[in-house]
C-alpha cells in the first residue's frame, strides 16, 4: 500500500509519520518539499503530485490554522483549507483511493451545552470554520471514499501549545487569567494519529465506513480547568512556579477580545467513531499528562 501524507511537520502530521509508517510505503510532504509539491497554495502542483504518486490513501494534515490571522486573508485561507482539499477529493475519486481529512469543532456556532453529533447543522463563527465547512461539503460531493475527522483543542509536545504557554507564564507572573466559558476536550495529536491508522486499516477492508466522524478525547473541561490541571501537575514534579494556585483566575471570553470569534461549546459526541471502529477513547487528562512529561524534560 502507498500512502501520501500532506502537512508532515504539523502537530498531527508529525505523529502521523510514526503511526502510518507500518501500514505501507509512506511519502510525507510539507509546504517546503522540493522534489514533489506539498504547497497547498499551488493547486496544480498538488494535483501533479497526487498523479505522480498514485497513492492508495491520501492523508491531509495540512491546513491554515492561524484562526485570528485568517480573518484578514480569507482568500488564502480558502485556497489552503477548502479548494486544495476539494481538488484532493477529485483526484482521490479518479484513483479509487481513500482520502483522510481533518476538520474542527469550529464548524459549529458553539451554542448550547450538549455534545454535537455529526449530523447537527453547522454554523461557523469565523473564516477558519467557514473554510472547514466548505472542505467537508466538497469532499462529500466528490463521491470519493473518505474519512473526515472533526476534532478540537489539539495539542502535541512539538512547538508552541497551550500547556507550554501556561507553564511559561506561570514562571513569569504572579497572577494569570484564563477563559472559563469555552468548553471542550484537549485532544493529543498522537491519539489522532493512532486512531487514523486504525481507521485506515478498517476502511481498506470495509468501504462502508466512509464518512464523517467526531474524534476527541473523553471528558470535558474549560481552558481554565485545563490550565489548573497543567500547573498542578507541574508543581507535583517540582517545577517552581511564581503564580500561586489561588491566583489563577477564571474569566469570560469577553475579557480577551480577538479578531475571530470562538465557539463556547466545543463538545463533540464520539459514539459513532467508537461504535464503527470498536474504539475506547481515553480521558483528556491522560494525554495531557503524557505530553507534559515530555515537555517538562525540555526548557520551556
Amino acid at each position: 500500500m502507498k500512502i501520501l501524507l500532506f502537512g508532515k511537520d504539523g502537530q498531527v502530521g508529525w505523529e502521523l509519520q510514526r503511526s502510518l509508517a507500518p501500514l505501507g510505503e509512506l511519502v510525507a510532504l510539507d509546504s517546503h518539499s522540493r522534489e514533489l509539491c506539498g504547497d497547498f497554495t499551488c493547486l496544480d502542483g498538488i494535483a501533479q503530485t497526487v498523479q505522480a504518486i498514485a497513492p492508495d490513501v491520501i492523508v491531509n494534515a495540512a491546513a491554515y490554522t492561524a484562526v485570528d490571522k485568517a480573518e484578514s486573508e480569507p482568500e488564502r485561507v480558502r485556497t489552503i483549507n477548502a479548494l486544495a482539499p476539494a481538488m484532493l477529493a477529485q483526484e482521490t475519486r479518479k484513483l479509487g483511493a481513500w482520502l483522510v481529512h481533518y476538520s474542527t469543532d469550529y464548524v459549529f456556532d458553539g451554542s448550547g451545552s450538549k455534545p454535537r453529533v455529526e449530523s447537527d447543522p453547522t454554523g461557523p463563527l469565523n473564516v477558519y470554520g467557514s473554510t472547514k465547512v466548505e472542505s467537508e461539503a466538497a469532499i462529500l460531493a466528490s463521491g470519493c471514499h473518505h474519512l473526515i475527522f472533526r476534532t478540537s483543542w489539539v495539542f502535541g509536545p512539538r512547538g508552541g501549545n497551550f500547556a507550554r504557554s501556561m507553564l511559561r507564564l506561570a514562571q513569569e507572573r504572579e497572577k494569570l487569567t484564563v477563559i472559563d466559558d469555552q468548553i471542550g476536550a484537549p485532544t493529543g495529536a498522537d491519539l489522532l494519529a493512532d486512531i487514523t491508522a486504525h481507521a485506515i486499516r478498517t476502511a481498506l477492508q470495509q468501504r462502508g465506513v466512509s464518512g464523517l466522524y467526531h474524534v476527541v478525547a473523553a471528558g470535558e473541561t474549560s481552558w481554565y480547568g485545563y490550565a489548573c490541571f497543567v500547573l498542578d501537575l507541574a508543581r507535583q514534579t517540582g517545577l517552581r512556579l511564581k503564580v500561586a494556585p489561588e491566583n489563577v483566575c477564571p474569566v469570560p471570553t469577553s475579557a480577551f477580545p480577538l479578531p475571530a470569534q470562538r465557539p463556547k461549546n466545543s463538545r463533540l459526541e464520539t459514539r459513532k467513531l467508537q461504535n464503527t471502529f470498536d474504539l475506547s477513547l481515553p480521558p483528556w487528562q491522560t494525554g495531557v499528562a503524557r505530553m507534559l512529561t515530555e515537555v517538562l524534560e525540555k526548557p520551556l
